[in-house]
């Protein structure tokens, strides 16, 4: 069974920087596209960025691009989701995601599995 926790959520103000963390236990993380989406109460989760097994390509959306950065450790089986410069707008709860068998795609529902999201949110 696949176990995501994510860590590093707060209250930060527009500007100021937060790095997040999701763990990962049960699986071959090393062969594992991980993600970050982000879910606003009464909307849909939304595509954040991802990463694919090996770490040699990443996908951002638009919004979040020069500002946000993912990384992975796969001796660790953690990946990272480093957030600059951030704006009330990211205000967010943030949840991991992954695919163990590869591949990337921004629609959530190719992700099997989630952990329960770390809260960010950022002041004016």
């Amino acid at each position: 069974q696949v176990h995501l926790v994510e860590s590093g959520g707060g209250l930060v103000q527009a500007g100021g920087s937060l790095r997040l963390s999701c763990a990962a236990s049960g699986t071959t993380f090393s062969s594992a596209t991980m993600a970050w989406f982000r879910q606003v109460p009464g909307t849909g989760r939304e595509f954040v960025a991802a990463i694919t097994s090996t770490g040699d390509r990443t996908y951002y959306t638009d919004s979040v691009k020069g500002r946000f950065t993912i990384s992975r450790d796969n001796a660790k089986n953690t990946v990272y989701l480093q957030m600059n410069s951030l704006k009330p707008e990211d205000t967010a709860a943030y949840h991991c995601a992954q695919r163990p068998i590869g591949g990337v795609s921004y629609d959530p529902q190719w992700y099997p599995y989630w952990g329960q999201g770390t809260q960010v949110t950022v002041s004016s």
